[in-house]
């Protein structure tokens, strides 16, 4: 897998003053995956609470543990099936729920879902669309946490 997470540059939120995170190599769940730990955080942040044991703020990637191809042609001259390979960002962070409470752990997961074969046969339309996603969920950053909070958009 050929991603390599450095500090992170946080988007924009209501709240959050330059938000930053100095993260490190962590040991994933799974080999098809690659996981860092927040390791401490800049910027102000008030109440936010880097990586800890009980408390977990970490960013994982994850790949198709078996990459699926396309099957045979059918008598018609169109595959019989689409297989989809999946992978996926997913964000842990240990979020406090109440005073006196341990802390409940919120999950981001971002799925990406590619049909077999278009990573060859159409690869700048797979690069296109991850890169509108990306460019979307920064653009609406600070918006999307404003609804996440209020539960409305």
């Amino acid at each position: 897998m050929s991603i390599s997470l450095s500090n992170i540059t946080g988007g924009a939120q209501t709240g959050l003053t330059t938000p930053g995170y100095t993260v490190g190599a962590d040991q994933p769940p799974d080999n098809a995956a690659k996981q860092w730990i927040v390791t401490a955080l800049s910027g102000t942040q008030t109440g936010v609470t880097a990586h800890s044991a009980t408390s977990p703020f970490t960013v994982a990637f994850w790949r198709p543990k078996v990459v699926k191809i396309l099957g045979a042609l059918g008598i018609n001259g169109r595959y019989t099936s689409y297989p989809i390979n999946t992978s996926k960002v997913v964000v842990r962070k240990g979020v406090m729920v109440a005073a006196n409470q341990p802390p409940q752990i919120m999950i981001i997961r971002v799925e990406m879902d590619v049909p077999a074969g278009a990573e060859t046969y159409d690869s700048n339309s797979v690069r296109a669309a991850l890169s509108a996603a990306i460019g979307a969920l920064s653009q609406v950053s600070s918006g999307l946490g404003d609804s996440l909070v209020a539960a409305s958009m």
